[in-house]
């Protein structure tokens, strides 16, 4: 049997890229447009409902065409309220293609999906193992105060070439999750804690030097022996405020470290320079771009 006691390093094949495009961000508005705007929505509310029961009438249906043309996220009439809204309104999950797992769309009340990937490794070089997939999340409300106000009138193709997008992601305060859900079936928890020595062991020594042995030893040592990660399995990696790590699987915190540097090195992983997944952190970056757009 092909022990997985080493790093998953490999090379991630290209996956169908997000081609949706963030539109340029409205102006602001004033109260009496705000007003329009709520007046706006419930008309579309009842013309849902009057659709719903009579599907055939002409009026309810111009009326509600009318309002999703006019304020949809994509028009120029854009009411702000839809921007408090849109976080609750767009709960499908969303399915990695190759394995089939399934990601929510918003974790706890505020975290935002902004892509998924997959992790894989190459066995010996004859064999790509896919190892987990994985979730990157990211607080709206953080977002909209940190990086909505910095680059929210920058337009969309400059945004999209501001490399420093990402730099301040992971620099900033900004709650975030990393989701990882297993699907290879015989990975244990001793090959989790090998792989994480060496990748994040690598970005400690990038972005903070050599001697931060003992930060890397406290964050391995939260994966002990004793936890099993069959199939199935999720580990959650949140960067709270404070910069405090948060560790749980399967719903169980197994350990939390106060630290910028780790929370960093743990984010370069799946959204730096050399993330597992080139294709994922692409997908993230033109999502953030959206959200920022959007606000």
């Amino acid at each position: 049997m092909v022990s997985l006691r080493f790093p998953f390093l490999f090379s991630q094949p290209p996956k169908p890229a997000n081609n949706g495009r963030a539109h340029g961000r409205s102006g602001s508005f004033s109260g009496a447009t705000v007003a329009c705007s709520a007046i706006a929505a419930a008309a579309a509310a009842g013309a849902a409902v009057s659709i719903s029961q009579n599907p055939n009438n002409p009026f309810v249906q111009n009326a509600l065409n009318f309002w999703l043309s006019n304020f949809s996220p994509n028009s120029n009439r854009f009411s702000p309220a839809w921007g408090s809204l849109s976080l609750a309104a767009d709960q499908s999950p969303v399915t990695e293609p190759k394995t089939g797992v399934s990601f929510p769309a918003v974790l706890g009340d505020s975290q935002r999906l902004l892509g998924i990937g997959l992790r894989k490794k190459s066995v010996l070089g004859l064999k790509n193992i896919d190892v987990y997939a994985f979730g990157v999340y990211a607080d709206d409300g953080d977002i909209k105060k940190t990086l909505a106000k910095k680059y929210g009138e920058v337009s969309v193709s400059e945004l999209e070439e501001k490399k420093k997008l990402i730099d301040d992601l992971m620099e900033s305060d900004v709650c975030t999750t990393v989701r990882l859900q297993i699907v290879y079936g015989k990975l244990s928890i001793r090959a989790v804690r090998s792989a994480f020595e060496e990748s994040v062991g690598s970005r400690l020594q990038k972005f903070g030097g050599s001697d931060n042995k003992e930060l890397l030893q406290r964050f391995t040592s939260q994966f002990k022996d004793e936890y099993k990660i069959p199939r199935g399995s999720i580990i959650d990696l949140s960067r709270e405020r404070g910069y405090v790590l948060r560790t749980t699987i399967d719903g169980k915190e197994v350990g939390s470290i106060q630290s910028k540097l780790l929370c960093r090195s743990l984010l370069d992983l799946y959204i730096g320079e050399e993330p597992f997944d080139r294709q994922a952190k692409d997908d993230i970056e033109q999502k953030l771009v959206s959200v920022i757009q959007n606000f």
